[in-house]
């Protein structure tokens, strides 16, 4: 499994104060995890809203694809040699090794200290062959580059096999430096994550799923919004400019598969909550646009040129300028929207990353009228 360099997003040149990086869940910061914005494109048009709104920007009929991966405590000290690692596990393969990316922790010491202590900065991999020790005796031993290109991902066999084990008794949550502290692992649920028989998981929390409440649920289902899970086991997320998602394992349940094309049938709109969900429906989607149920690893790079299938919108976070996700944005809103939808993102003062805002790319139609928005601005 070997992913290959992209090409440059439409934001290259687009500039994100480091003051709007969000530092800390939306519940410290206000009311909940809803207390959120959400930025609304429709082609070029943009409006603003608070999260909770979120019922009244789509119609009955429209299905929100959810996945529902939960998140690992995917983040366990290590040692090489006299080095001291963060190991970051991203993915388990087949054969029973796992992907993992190696991190230098954070020296807790001079100017952001605070956030830089229990934060990891980039590190290359490496040398193959090399014996990570890991807490309570295990070690791990690095075999090869996930990509013979790349230096960042390795595959490592791990003494014992027992991750699932290790994570919970060693790991927590992969957090960066633009956060303020460590936070628990309920703070990286999202209200659809659902336990794995095997103990998999996501290494990064599918975000755009984070600021949905129970509440928030139940009135998006008594409009007649239905919701249809899919399952996208995401690895790392500290991916280096122009680096595509790696394979990742998914499922599309016969289940969701009937639902989505009956709601296509029906003239109903189907919207990802994520870039994770987009991946694993488009992997299951036909040429004719038919989902079909599926299972297994996805290389889908979704991009303008291959365009999308089934999917009609999408919610999702705030992406870096230069992260892949934002070809998937392009293809599916087209560049002049998303260029519009970011200058007036970062104009606004929307907060990016996993505990920031959100935006909802919709079809540029008239048919539905967006309720009235709230005074962000």
């Amino acid at each position: 499994m070997t992913g290959a360099a992209v090409g440059r997003t439409a934001l290259e040149g687009l500039r994100v104060p480091d003051a709007l990086s969000a530092r800390v869940p939306a519940e410290q910061r206000g009311a909940g995890r809803d207390d959120v914005r959400l930025l609304v494109s429709r082609g070029t048009e943009v409006s603003h809203h608070a999260f909770r709104e979120l019922a009244g920007q789509l119609r009955a009929g429209d299905v929100l694809v959810v996945n529902t991966s939960r998140t690992l405590p995917a983040a366990v000290e290590g040692r090489l040699g006299g080095e001291r690692l963060v190991v970051h596990f991203s993915t388990r393969g087949d054969d029973g090794r796992w992907a993992v990316e190696l991190r230098t922790p954070g020296t807790g010491a001079g100017a952001g200290a605070g956030r830089r202590k229990g934060a990891t900065s980039a590190r290359a991999g490496g040398p193959a062959g090399a014996v990570v020790r890991l807490p309570g005796g295990g070690h791990l031993v690095l075999e090869e580059p996930l990509d013979p290109a790349g230096t960042r991902l390795w595959w490592a066999r791990v003494a014992g096999g027992d991750v699932a084990g290790l994570l919970a008794r060693r790991g927590r949550p992969i957090r960066y430096a633009y956060t303020e502290r460590d936070q628990p692992l309920s703070a990286y649920q999202t209200v659809f994550a659902l336990p794995s028989p095997d103990g998999s998981g996501s290494a990064e929390m599918p975000s755009a799923g984070r600021p949905f409440t129970a509440r928030l649920v139940a009135e998006l289902v008594s409009r007649g919004v239905q919701f249809a899970p899919v399952r996208l086991d995401t690895g790392v997320a500290s991916a280096e400019a122009h680096e595509p998602p790696y394979p990742e394992r998914f499922e599309v349940p016969a289940t969701t598969a009937r639902l989505v094309n009956a709601a296509v049938a029906g003239g109903g709109r189907i919207v990802a909550v994520g870039t994770t969900a987009v991946r694993a429906l488009e992997s299951a989607a036909g040429p004719g646009g038919g989902v079909r149920p599926a299972a297994g690893w996805t290389d889908l790079v979704v991009t303008p040129g291959r365009g999308v299938r089934v999917v009609d919108g999408l919610l999702t976070g705030l992406h870096e300028p230069a992260a892949s996700h934002l070809l998937m944005l392009e293809a599916i809103a087209g560049r002049p929207a998303l260029e519009r939808a970011y200058t007036e993102a970062v104009r606004h003062l929307y907060l990016w990353h996993e505990f920031g805002d959100v935006h909802l790319v919709l079809p540029d139609e008239t048919a539905h009228s967006p309720s009235c928005a709230s005074n962000f601005r």
